[in-house]
């Protein structure tokens, strides 16, 4: 009795050991297959979300976690499937069912902070601007996920933001809007400056059109909020969207009337702007949405320069700075302006102003010449992640 005991015991830990080690040998080789999904379907971190737990529990793989991307968990199933490893799938593909149909947002203020984590504490990883159209995630206490047109993904204020439904937002996208034109202003509860103010808005704020008061636009915020917007200081977005384009002339205008606007990191409105968020706006104003970082911004449009070359740049061009790589380090972009001609550079650092690479110039930027990277042309070169503003809202309901 006591040998059969013995014996029991002994060829149960037998059993344990060997699929243990089976298992572990599974989670193993489940962790690779899911690193080379994700370095596949995730180069860039700040635009898509995949996340997961892989652990054994009670002799399976269990799988825990969050994806932006239904195809990147699919085929990262399939490959588990095809190595014939059992498991238990609990990755849930974002949006949060608990955000039921209301998958949408639209910005509500002037300006909404987007911060890198749910606290207002953390860093301010963007922003966004009344008007645009944000998808929506999840939702984490009074915060919630969203990434923008551009595709960056960070954190808002619950506050700064009318949730929407699939239905609400194609009727915000189908109705006639304005667009906001001056660097900052106000709107007004009645047709006249004198009246209580609404709001401020910023340069490339849109709001509903709902009628026309004399020298005003009567107007529509996302929440329902009704205001009277000067029509000199705006225009109907249609009208605008057809006349507006990314010209030499038009990125120059544009640039010039933001010069000693205050540096802000996290910044992409004419309240405060980093580097990328300067040239971001000056792109946005003349209708088109461009990717969020300086290190997205080098991978769109054409390469014209890597060698200080400087005859070959064209005003409306993007000079990329930073350090190029080594034998222990990456190559890193970390800095951004436009070229105005001249030898000049219109740039966001302490303040956006006009810096130039020639070093007899009163205004030499020794600093950012010396780790000049290369120069892009977007102009009549749209190639990378960017959007036609024209295309803002219907292109976010497609994809």
């Amino acid at each position: 009795m006591k040998r059969n005991t013995v014996f029991s015991a002994l060829f149960l830990l037998i059993t344990m050991v060997f699929f243990g080690c089976t298992n572990q040998g599974d989670v193993r080789l489940a962790k690779q297959s899911f690193q080379e999904i994700k370095d596949e379907f995730v180069p860039d971190s700040r635009v898509a979300l995949f996340d997961a737990k892989i652990e054994s529990v009670s002799g399976t793989v269990l799988l825990t976690g969050e994806t932006s991307l239904s195809d990147a968990k699919a085929s990262f199933l399939a490959k588990l499937d095809e190595q014939g490893i059992t498991y238990s799938d609990n990755i849930n593909v974002l949006p949060s069912v608990e955000l039921g149909e209301e998958i949408y947002a639209l910005v509500n203020n002037s300006v909404s902070n987007l911060r890198s984590e749910p606290k207002h504490s953390s860093q301010l990883a963007t922003q966004a601007i009344l008007g645009m159209p944000l998808k929506v995630l999840k939702k984490d206490s009074g915060w919630y996920l969203v990434q923008t047109p551009e595709d960056y993904l960070s954190w808002v204020d619950g506050g700064g933001i009318t949730l929407a439904n699939r239905s609400e937002m194609e009727d915000w996208a189908n109705a006639d809007k304005i667009i906001y034109l001056n660097t900052v202003g106000f709107s007004y509860a009645q047709a006249n400056t004198t009246s209580e103010k609404v709001s401020d808005l910023v340069a490339g704020n849109i709001l509903k059109l709902v009628g026309s008061n004399g020298s005003y636009y009567e107007v529509e915020y996302p929440d329902g909020r009704k205001a009277f917007v000067p029509k000199r200081e705006s225009r109907v977005l249609e009208d605008w969207v057809s006349s507006v384009s990314a010209t030499p002339a038009s990125l120059t205008t544009t640039a010039k009337t933001l010069i000693g606007s205050p540096y802000l990191w996290g910044g992409t409105s004419t309240k405060g702007m980093d580097c990328s968020g300067f040239t971001k706006t000056i792109y946005f104003m003349s209708g088109h949405i461009i990717p969020r970082d300086a290190s997205q911004q080098v991978h769109a449009g054409i390469l014209v320069d890597s060698e200080k070359d400087w005859d070959k740049l064209e005003v409306g061009d993007l000079l990329f700075f930073g350090r190029e790589a080594t034998d222990t380090s990456p190559r890193a972009v970390t800095h951004v302006g436009m070229w105005v001609g001249d030898n000049q550079f219109i740039h966001a650092a302490s303040k956006v102003r006009i810096n130039s690479v020639d070093p007899a110039s009163e205004i030499y930027d020794e600093f950012n010449t010396n780790r000049y990277l290369e120069s892009r042309r977007y102009v009549d070169n749209w190639e990378g992640n960017i959007i036609e503003t024209a295309n803002m809202y219907n292109d976010f309901l497609v994809n």
